[in-house]
């Protein structure tokens, strides 16, 4: 846990989230700023300031937060599909330096992105 972290502290349970998913290693609640209909963060229990931060120690983390993203997809029944985004570092939009995955859904998803 890093002591200035946002999501470290929602995961304390020091600042309240709405948690729709949780498991021994994540946790996965809505964006307060949503981009679409459902916007959903997953988040690591384990503190990891970003993707490019992961070391291949990290692979099975890595993996179990998108095999987390598609069971909240499943759950929010998000059958016509979704988006899973990543953002990493400041150019790629990174805001909160503990490595999240937003899941989107509920809307078609136009390309390119951003």
């Amino acid at each position: 846990m890093a002591p200035d972290c946002l999501f470290c502290k929602i995961i304390a349970g020091t600042i309240p989230a709405n948690r729709v998913y949780e498991d021994e290693f994540c946790i996965g609640f809505p964006d307060i700023n949503p981009q679409a209909p459902t916007h959903l963060l997953i988040v690591p229990k384990e503190h990891l300031a970003s993707l490019a931060k992961a070391d291949p120690e990290h692979t099975p983390l890595v993996g179990h937060l998108m095999a987390a993203a598609t069971e909240i997809a499943r759950s929010q029944k998000l059958s016509n599909g979704y988006r899973i985004v990543v953002n990493t570092g400041e150019d790629g939009g990174q805001t909160v330096h503990h490595l999240h995955l937003h899941l989107l859904g509920g809307r078609p998803m136009l390309w390119p992105p951003g």
